[in-house]
Protein backbone atom coordinates (compact mmCIF):
# COMPACT_ATOMS: atom_id res chain seq x y z
CA UNK A 1 0.00 0.00 0.00
CA UNK A 2 2.79 2.32 1.03
CA UNK A 3 4.40 1.96 -2.70
CA UNK A 4 0.79 2.33 -4.19
CA UNK A 5 0.85 5.61 -2.30
CA UNK A 6 4.38 6.89 -3.29
CA UNK A 7 4.23 6.25 -7.23
CA UNK A 8 0.57 8.10 -7.05
CA UNK A 9 1.85 10.93 -4.96
CA UNK A 10 4.77 11.25 -7.64
CA UNK A 11 2.90 10.86 -10.60
CA UNK A 12 -0.62 12.70 -9.85
CA UNK A 13 0.67 15.19 -6.89
CA UNK A 14 -1.83 16.82 -5.07
CA UNK A 15 -2.08 20.56 -5.69
CA UNK A 16 -2.59 23.06 -3.02
CA UNK A 17 -5.99 25.06 -3.24
CA UNK A 18 -5.71 28.35 -5.37
CA UNK A 19 -6.34 30.50 -2.38
CA UNK A 20 -4.13 28.53 -0.03
CA UNK A 21 -1.50 30.80 2.23
CA UNK A 22 0.85 29.68 4.80
CA UNK A 23 -0.38 29.02 8.48
CA UNK A 24 2.05 31.43 9.69
CA UNK A 25 0.23 34.27 7.87
CA UNK A 26 -2.94 33.66 9.12
CA UNK A 27 -2.40 33.07 13.46
CA UNK A 28 -0.16 34.22 16.11
CA UNK A 29 1.34 31.27 18.13
CA UNK A 30 0.66 32.46 21.86
CA UNK A 31 3.65 33.42 23.58
CA UNK A 32 5.43 34.08 20.37
CA UNK A 33 5.06 37.77 20.73
CA UNK A 34 7.03 41.15 21.15
CA UNK A 35 6.63 44.17 23.78
CA UNK A 36 6.80 47.65 23.51
CA UNK A 37 9.41 49.75 24.90
CA UNK A 38 9.89 53.34 25.70
CA UNK A 39 12.13 56.09 27.11
CA UNK A 40 12.48 59.86 27.91
CA UNK A 41 15.47 60.70 26.75
CA UNK A 42 17.78 63.87 25.54
CA UNK A 43 19.13 64.97 21.77
CA UNK A 44 21.84 67.48 21.62
CA UNK A 45 24.17 68.52 19.18
CA UNK A 46 21.29 70.23 17.21
CA UNK A 47 22.19 73.39 15.19
CA UNK A 48 19.95 76.19 16.99
CA UNK A 49 16.99 73.97 16.05
CA UNK A 50 16.35 72.70 19.97
CA UNK A 51 13.95 73.36 22.42
CA UNK A 52 12.88 76.83 23.87
CA UNK A 53 13.43 76.43 27.39
CA UNK A 54 10.99 78.86 28.41
CA UNK A 55 8.42 76.82 26.55
CA UNK A 56 9.96 73.20 27.52
CA UNK A 57 10.87 73.35 31.47
CA UNK A 58 11.54 69.62 31.26
CA UNK A 59 14.22 69.55 29.10
CA UNK A 60 16.45 72.02 31.46
CA UNK A 61 15.30 69.98 34.23
CA UNK A 62 16.35 66.60 32.80
CA UNK A 63 19.24 67.92 31.34
CA UNK A 64 20.55 69.14 35.02
CA UNK A 65 19.95 65.94 36.29
CA UNK A 66 22.30 64.31 33.53
CA UNK A 67 25.28 67.23 33.61
CA UNK A 68 24.87 66.16 38.11
CA UNK A 69 24.97 62.51 37.29
CA UNK A 70 28.06 63.27 35.25
CA UNK A 71 29.71 65.29 37.98
CA UNK A 72 28.94 68.48 36.87
CA UNK A 73 27.13 71.47 39.81
CA UNK A 74 24.68 73.07 37.87
CA UNK A 75 22.56 73.83 40.97
CA UNK A 76 21.86 77.29 40.58
CA UNK A 77 23.20 77.98 37.11
CA UNK A 78 21.10 79.99 34.50
CA UNK A 79 21.84 78.31 30.98
CA UNK A 80 19.71 78.55 27.65
CA UNK A 81 21.33 76.17 25.11
CA UNK A 82 19.95 75.80 21.64
CA UNK A 83 20.91 73.00 20.70
CA UNK A 84 19.20 70.01 23.40
CA UNK A 85 15.73 68.97 22.80
CA UNK A 86 13.43 66.44 25.00
CA UNK A 87 12.25 63.63 23.08
CA UNK A 88 10.55 60.22 23.63
CA UNK A 89 11.87 56.92 22.43
CA UNK A 90 9.80 53.86 21.53
CA UNK A 91 11.07 50.47 20.38
CA UNK A 92 9.39 47.16 20.62
CA UNK A 93 11.25 43.73 21.75
CA UNK A 94 10.77 40.91 19.48
CA UNK A 95 10.17 37.35 20.78
CA UNK A 96 13.04 35.35 22.63
CA UNK A 97 15.75 38.16 21.87
CA UNK A 98 18.62 37.48 24.22
CA UNK A 99 21.15 39.97 26.20
CA UNK A 100 23.61 42.09 23.85
CA UNK A 101 21.30 41.96 20.66
CA UNK A 102 20.50 45.23 19.74
CA UNK A 103 17.12 46.43 17.95
CA UNK A 104 15.89 50.15 16.06
CA UNK A 105 14.29 52.49 17.81
CA UNK A 106 12.06 55.51 17.04
CA UNK A 107 12.88 58.85 18.80
CA UNK A 108 10.32 61.98 18.56
CA UNK A 109 10.26 65.70 19.60
CA UNK A 110 7.87 66.21 22.94
CA UNK A 111 9.10 70.04 22.81
CA UNK A 112 8.90 72.62 20.86
CA UNK A 113 12.10 71.66 18.72
CA UNK A 114 12.14 72.48 14.66
CA UNK A 115 14.63 69.46 13.53
CA UNK A 116 16.23 66.84 14.96
CA UNK A 117 19.13 66.87 12.24
CA UNK A 118 22.53 65.78 13.12
CA UNK A 119 21.46 65.45 16.51
CA UNK A 120 22.88 62.60 18.68
CA UNK A 121 20.22 60.96 21.37
CA UNK A 122 22.11 60.67 25.11
CA UNK A 123 22.45 57.30 26.79
CA UNK A 124 18.52 56.57 27.44
CA UNK A 125 17.04 53.47 29.40
CA UNK A 126 13.90 51.65 27.72
CA UNK A 127 11.27 50.86 30.31
CA UNK A 128 8.23 48.36 29.20
CA UNK A 129 4.85 48.34 31.05
CA UNK A 130 5.96 46.37 34.22
CA UNK A 131 8.64 49.43 35.14
CA UNK A 132 11.92 47.32 34.20
CA UNK A 133 14.87 48.00 32.22
CA UNK A 134 14.97 46.14 29.52
CA UNK A 135 17.31 47.98 26.98
CA UNK A 136 19.26 51.16 26.81
CA UNK A 137 19.76 53.64 23.45
CA UNK A 138 21.93 55.57 21.99
CA UNK A 139 23.43 57.40 19.13
CA UNK A 140 22.50 59.41 16.18
CA UNK A 141 19.62 60.57 15.16
CA UNK A 142 18.60 59.30 11.22
CA UNK A 143 16.06 62.43 10.64
CA UNK A 144 13.49 62.48 7.61
CA UNK A 145 13.02 65.65 6.44
CA UNK A 146 14.60 69.76 5.87
CA UNK A 147 13.87 72.67 6.86
CA UNK A 148 14.53 76.29 5.58
CA UNK A 149 13.68 79.01 6.57
CA UNK A 150 14.59 83.07 6.07
CA UNK A 151 13.90 86.50 8.10
CA UNK A 152 10.34 86.18 6.55
CA UNK A 153 9.09 82.88 5.33
CA UNK A 154 9.93 79.12 6.05
CA UNK A 155 9.90 75.58 4.17
CA UNK A 156 9.36 72.27 5.78
CA UNK A 157 9.55 68.90 4.00
CA UNK A 158 9.29 65.62 5.92
CA UNK A 159 8.82 65.28 8.89
CA UNK A 160 12.08 66.74 10.43
CA UNK A 161 11.13 66.45 14.49
CA UNK A 162 10.83 62.34 14.16
CA UNK A 163 14.03 60.38 13.21
CA UNK A 164 15.16 56.56 13.74
CA UNK A 165 17.96 55.25 14.82
CA UNK A 166 18.99 51.78 13.36
CA UNK A 167 20.47 49.01 16.20
CA UNK A 168 20.60 51.95 18.38
CA UNK A 169 19.19 49.96 21.77
CA UNK A 170 20.95 47.11 23.24
CA UNK A 171 19.00 44.80 25.28
CA UNK A 172 20.10 44.45 28.67
CA UNK A 173 17.30 42.15 30.25
CA UNK A 174 15.58 39.49 28.86
CA UNK A 175 11.73 38.14 29.01
CA UNK A 176 11.02 35.30 31.40
CA UNK A 177 9.19 33.15 29.23
CA UNK A 178 10.29 29.22 28.21
CA UNK A 179 8.67 28.43 25.09
CA UNK A 180 9.50 25.03 26.08
CA UNK A 181 8.18 24.54 28.74
CA UNK A 182 4.50 24.44 27.54
CA UNK A 183 2.38 21.65 27.07
CA UNK A 184 -0.40 22.97 25.26
CA UNK A 185 0.06 25.72 22.32
CA UNK A 186 -2.98 27.97 21.17
CA UNK A 187 -2.92 29.08 18.00
CA UNK A 188 -4.99 32.61 17.59
CA UNK A 189 -6.37 33.52 14.23
CA UNK A 190 -5.61 36.69 13.04
CA UNK A 191 -9.09 37.15 11.38
CA UNK A 192 -11.39 34.91 13.54
CA UNK A 193 -13.52 32.12 11.68
CA UNK A 194 -15.38 28.80 11.92
CA UNK A 195 -14.48 27.63 9.19
CA UNK A 196 -11.00 28.76 8.82
CA UNK A 197 -10.62 27.45 12.22
CA UNK A 198 -11.71 23.88 11.38
CA UNK A 199 -10.32 24.08 7.96
CA UNK A 200 -6.33 24.89 10.12
CA UNK A 201 -7.58 22.40 12.65
CA UNK A 202 -7.76 19.32 9.83
CA UNK A 203 -4.14 20.49 7.88
CA UNK A 204 -2.36 20.03 11.60
CA UNK A 205 -3.86 16.62 12.32
CA UNK A 206 -3.49 15.33 8.45
CA UNK A 207 0.52 17.05 8.82
CA UNK A 208 1.02 14.85 12.02
CA UNK A 209 -1.24 11.93 10.79
CA UNK A 210 -2.81 12.16 14.00
CA UNK A 211 -5.53 14.28 16.17
CA UNK A 212 -3.21 16.48 17.71
CA UNK A 213 -5.21 19.71 16.67
CA UNK A 214 -8.36 20.16 18.13
CA UNK A 215 -10.76 23.81 17.31
CA UNK A 216 -11.94 25.76 20.81
CA UNK A 217 -14.00 28.82 18.85
CA UNK A 218 -13.37 30.88 16.21
CA UNK A 219 -10.39 32.11 16.67
CA UNK A 220 -8.56 29.34 18.62
CA UNK A 221 -7.04 26.11 17.88
CA UNK A 222 -5.54 24.40 20.30
CA UNK A 223 -2.08 21.98 19.92
CA UNK A 224 -1.27 19.56 22.45
CA UNK A 225 2.97 19.65 21.62
CA UNK A 226 2.76 15.96 23.53
CA UNK A 227 0.77 13.74 21.52
CA UNK A 228 3.06 15.65 18.09
CA UNK A 229 5.75 13.13 19.45
CA UNK A 230 8.04 16.22 18.40
CA UNK A 231 11.56 17.01 19.57
CA UNK A 232 10.02 20.10 21.82
CA UNK A 233 7.44 22.82 20.86
CA UNK A 234 9.80 24.67 18.44
CA UNK A 235 10.25 21.80 16.56
CA UNK A 236 6.37 21.15 16.47
CA UNK A 237 5.77 25.01 15.29
CA UNK A 238 8.47 24.53 12.49
CA UNK A 239 6.73 21.73 11.29
CA UNK A 240 3.34 23.40 10.78
CA UNK A 241 4.22 27.00 10.01
CA UNK A 242 4.30 26.24 6.28
CA UNK A 243 1.35 24.02 6.55
CA UNK A 244 -1.05 25.71 3.32
CA UNK A 245 -4.19 26.40 4.49
CA UNK A 246 -7.42 28.34 2.49
CA UNK A 247 -9.09 30.61 4.54
CA UNK A 248 -12.51 31.66 4.30
CA UNK A 249 -13.41 35.30 3.83
CA UNK A 250 -16.28 37.46 4.86
CA UNK A 251 -18.03 39.15 2.11
CA UNK A 252 -17.09 43.07 3.16
CA UNK A 253 -17.06 46.62 1.33
CA UNK A 254 -14.30 48.98 2.29
CA UNK A 255 -15.00 52.48 1.16
CA UNK A 256 -12.66 55.53 1.87
CA UNK A 257 -14.82 58.65 1.74
CA UNK A 258 -11.80 61.00 1.56
CA UNK A 259 -10.14 59.85 -1.31
CA UNK A 260 -13.21 57.90 -3.07
CA UNK A 261 -11.53 54.15 -3.26
CA UNK A 262 -13.66 51.42 -2.92
CA UNK A 263 -12.53 48.09 -2.28
CA UNK A 264 -14.57 45.22 -2.29
CA UNK A 265 -14.26 40.77 -2.54
CA UNK A 266 -15.58 39.29 -5.39
CA UNK A 267 -18.10 37.38 -3.46
CA UNK A 268 -20.04 40.13 -2.54
CA UNK A 269 -23.71 39.28 -3.98
CA UNK A 270 -26.68 42.20 -4.17
CA UNK A 271 -30.63 41.14 -4.33
CA UNK A 272 -32.80 42.50 -6.70
CA UNK A 273 -33.38 46.03 -6.26
CA UNK A 274 -33.87 49.36 -8.55
CA UNK A 275 -31.36 52.42 -8.44
CA UNK A 276 -31.99 55.80 -9.20
CA UNK A 277 -29.48 58.85 -8.81
CA UNK A 278 -28.84 62.24 -10.11
CA UNK A 279 -27.75 65.41 -8.55
CA UNK A 280 -29.59 69.12 -7.72
CA UNK A 281 -28.07 72.17 -7.98
CA UNK A 282 -29.38 75.06 -6.26
CA UNK A 283 -28.14 78.88 -7.77
CA UNK A 284 -28.39 82.16 -6.31
CA UNK A 285 -27.39 85.16 -7.20
CA UNK A 286 -28.00 88.77 -5.71
CA UNK A 287 -27.60 91.56 -8.92
CA UNK A 288 -29.42 94.97 -7.11
CA UNK A 289 -29.94 97.82 -9.23
CA UNK A 290 -29.25 101.26 -8.13
CA UNK A 291 -32.40 104.02 -9.17
CA UNK A 292 -31.39 107.28 -9.21
CA UNK A 293 -33.88 110.53 -9.84
CA UNK A 294 -34.05 112.42 -13.00
CA UNK A 295 -31.81 115.61 -13.21
CA UNK A 296 -32.49 118.58 -11.19
CA UNK A 297 -35.38 116.38 -9.80
CA UNK A 298 -35.53 116.41 -5.38
CA UNK A 299 -35.05 112.75 -4.69
CA UNK A 300 -32.53 110.12 -3.26
CA UNK A 301 -30.43 107.38 -4.88
CA UNK A 302 -32.16 104.08 -4.24
CA UNK A 303 -31.39 100.61 -4.29
CA UNK A 304 -33.63 98.16 -5.35
CA UNK A 305 -32.41 94.67 -4.81
CA UNK A 306 -32.93 91.71 -7.06
CA UNK A 307 -32.52 88.07 -6.36
CA UNK A 308 -31.73 85.73 -9.24
CA UNK A 309 -32.50 82.20 -8.00
CA UNK A 310 -32.97 78.70 -9.73
CA UNK A 311 -32.12 74.75 -9.34
CA UNK A 312 -30.66 72.75 -11.77
CA UNK A 313 -31.27 68.96 -12.03
CA UNK A 314 -28.21 67.56 -13.53
CA UNK A 315 -29.28 64.06 -15.92
CA UNK A 316 -29.03 60.73 -13.41
CA UNK A 317 -28.29 57.20 -14.28
CA UNK A 318 -32.01 57.21 -14.20
CA UNK A 319 -34.02 54.15 -13.11
CA UNK A 320 -31.68 51.41 -13.03
CA UNK A 321 -32.88 47.67 -12.13
CA UNK A 322 -30.29 44.48 -10.61
CA UNK A 323 -31.29 41.79 -10.85
CA UNK A 324 -31.22 38.83 -8.40
CA UNK A 325 -27.15 36.81 -7.70
CA UNK A 326 -25.57 39.77 -9.34
CA UNK A 327 -21.93 40.02 -7.74
CA UNK A 328 -20.77 43.85 -6.31
CA UNK A 329 -18.43 44.21 -9.10
CA UNK A 330 -20.78 43.79 -12.12
CA UNK A 331 -22.56 46.90 -10.22
CA UNK A 332 -19.79 48.84 -9.92
CA UNK A 333 -18.85 48.33 -13.65
CA UNK A 334 -21.81 49.03 -14.76
CA UNK A 335 -21.91 52.60 -12.53
CA UNK A 336 -18.67 53.24 -13.96
CA UNK A 337 -19.93 53.20 -17.51
CA UNK A 338 -22.75 55.02 -16.62
CA UNK A 339 -19.99 57.50 -16.02
CA UNK A 340 -20.65 57.72 -11.93
CA UNK A 341 -18.16 59.64 -9.86
CA UNK A 342 -16.47 57.85 -6.92
CA UNK A 343 -18.14 59.58 -4.31
CA UNK A 344 -21.83 59.24 -5.82
CA UNK A 345 -21.11 55.92 -6.29
CA UNK A 346 -20.51 55.10 -2.51
CA UNK A 347 -23.60 56.85 -1.86
CA UNK A 348 -25.44 54.51 -4.05
CA UNK A 349 -23.98 51.33 -2.11
CA UNK A 350 -24.40 52.78 1.33
CA UNK A 351 -28.05 53.54 0.00
CA UNK A 352 -28.72 49.87 -1.12
CA UNK A 353 -27.05 48.49 1.98
CA UNK A 354 -29.43 50.86 4.12
CA UNK A 355 -31.96 49.07 1.66
CA UNK A 356 -31.14 45.38 2.79
CA UNK A 357 -30.16 44.84 -0.89
CA UNK A 358 -25.86 44.14 0.01
CA UNK A 359 -25.15 41.19 1.70
CA UNK A 360 -21.77 41.82 2.62
CA UNK A 361 -20.37 43.64 6.12
CA UNK A 362 -19.97 47.90 4.60
CA UNK A 363 -17.06 49.34 6.41
CA UNK A 364 -16.86 53.67 5.54
CA UNK A 365 -13.47 55.17 6.47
Amino acid sequence: MRLLALIFAVFFPVCAPAGAIRLKDLVDFDGVRGNDLIGYGLVVGLNGTGDGLRNAPFTEEIMSNILERLGVNVTGEEFRPKNVAAVFVTASLPPFARVGSQIDVTVSAIGDSKSLLGGTLIMTPLNAADGQIYAVAQGTVLAGGAVAEGEAASVVRGVPTAGVIPAGARIEREIDFELGSLTQLRLALREPDFTTASRIEAAVNREFDRPVALMRDSGTVELNIAATQAFSTAHAISRIENTLVEPERKARVVVDQRSGTIVMGDDVQISRVAVSQGNLTLRVEEAPIAVQPNPFAQGQTVVVPRTIAGIEEEEGTGLAEVPDSTTLSEVVAGLNALGVSPRDMIDILKTIKAAGALHAEFVVR
